[in-house]
């Protein structure tokens, strides 16, 4: 089939093959119109809310294998063309691309939404983006004062060069800038001073090239002092014993059978059984012998319910949460299969990698994690319906394009080469004066009404 589509488009003259192009372009934007018309009903009526998965975005993921970032996009654009109606019907005609709409969404409302769709259907993409993103900027600056913007674009990111080094980047706001600056010089005192040559004129007032590069390399280490002494000793107002552990107290035979007895949080109220199960998957333990006035009579010492070594194993084995369509990869809990404390035994075959949100839905909401024969999991909720992932390796089949064409011709929607093409001829875009548009529309909508 490949070979004969591709025997087919040799055939053709280039001014066929860009018609072909551009009028497939168009049907493309009416179906991605479609479909997001169709999510947009899907989140409304919450179709996606089992229990088991955290919102429509989470659903597109897991079942139409959309990054969770683009998806939560194509939520956002979903419910924004239901306030645009122009911009939409636009759209459904195949005229605009969703590259398009996601930008004008971000800024669009029914006063601004005439000069933006004229821009949209005659500019390019580009122009589009640069309209949006400087009218963003000059809205920005209307509405928030110097130390508001400071805050509100306050951030911190990170990435990793081709050299596996980690690249940080952070936009603070000038108060805990300087509070920044003052703990890495601080921490400097902490780091040596490189070897100065010999040669090297004491009379200098400015400093080398050598010597500037050498700074910044020790205000690289001092920011590596910051983080292992706070992680080692914490913030001053919260130095104590041991942060970021919950202790749960539960009798052996309630954690085991479920009988009555105690299960509560230490210095907290009473727990379900089956939340503290969630907790003791992957935790420290100890046990303590008490006799029946409740005293300690012996107290065991602490473990791991999961050893080091075999936590290394199932991160390495499961990278990230595998319930059908989570992405977490950090901030997981290993889940026992058959639990510990009714007998299963502590291996990587019985154990799973499941994030916070879907460990708890496991216990708490009672599903049932089963290993499939071809490495996938199933996930079997209480009404008997199943949830299965990919097998490694694997990934899941394409729908048939090739009949789009003729659904939107059924559907009395006519696109041809010129539909989805830009009308954009080359001459100059003046943003200035689409931005000054755009103000006073906004404006004259914002205007209370007499």
């Amino acid at each position: 089939m490949e070979d004969a589509a591709s025997g087919v488009e040799t055939g053709l003259s280039i001014r066929e093959l860009e018609a072909r192009i551009t009028e497939l372009a168009g049907h493309l934007n009416a179906a991605n119109h479609r479909w997001l018309v169709l999510i947009a009903e899907f989140d409304r009526r919450s179709g996606w809310s089992d229990g088991a998965t955290q919102s429509c975005a989470h659903w597109l993921n897991w079942k139409c294998g959309i990054d969770l970032g683009a998806a939560r996009e194509k939520v956002r654009v979903a419910h924004a063309l239901e306030k645009l109606p122009r911009i939409s019907a636009a759209m459904a005609r195949g005229e605009l691309s969703y590259t398009k709409v996601r930008a004008v969404t971000r800024v669009a409302c029914p006063a601004t939404e005439e000069i933006l769709l004229s821009v949209a259907l005659h500019g390019t993409a580009h122009h589009v983006e640069t309209l949006v993103r400087q009218f963003r900027r000059v809205r920005e600056v209307e509405e928030l004062s110097r130390e508001e913007r400071q805050y509100s674009n306050r951030r911190l990111t990170y990435s990793y060069d081709a050299d596996g080094s980690m690249i940080i980047k952070a936009q603070l706001t000038a108060e805990a800038g300087a509070l920044f600056l003052k703990s890495i010089d601080a921490a400097l005192a902490d780091i040596p001073l490189p070897d100065v040559s010999a040669e090297t004129s004491a009379e200098s007032s400015e400093p080398s090239l050598a010597e500037r590069h050498g700074l910044s390399t020790r205000r690289a280490d001092a920011l590596a002092v910051l983080a292992e002494s706070f992680l080692k000793h914490g913030a001053a107002a919260l130095s104590g014993g041991e942060r970021y552990h919950v202790v749960v107290h539960v009798d052996e035979a309630t954690l085991k059978t479920g009988a009555t007895g105690r299960c509560e949080m230490e210095d907290g109220p009473a727990t379900p059984i089956e939340t503290a199960r969630r907790l003791a998957c992957d935790c420290s333990t100890v046990n303590i012998t008490e006799d029946e006035d409740g005293d300690p009579l012996d107290v065991g010492r602490k473990t791991r319910s999961i050893p080091p070594a075999m936590r290394r194993a199932l991160n390495s084995r499961d990278q990230g949460c595998v319930f059908p369509g989570c992405t977490h990869k950090r901030y997981v809990d290993g889940h026992h299969i058959h639990h510990w404390c009714e007998g299963g035994e502590t291996r990587l075959s019985n154990l799973v990698s499941l994030c916070r949100f879907h460990h708890r839905a496991v216990h708490e909401g009672g599903i049932v994690v089963q290993r499939l024969d071809d490495g996938a999991w199933r996930f079997t909720r209480q009404n008997g319906e199943s949830l299965d992932s990919c097998a490694p390796g694997c990934t899941t089949p394409l729908c048939d394009w090739t009949q789009l064409a003729a659904a939107h011709r059924e559907m009395g929607i006519a696109i041809h080469a010129d539909t989805a093409a830009t009308r954009w001829r080359g001459e100059k875009m003046d943003h200035g004066i689409a931005i000054d548009a755009l103000r006073r529309r906004a404006a004259r909508a914002a205007e209370p009404r007499a």
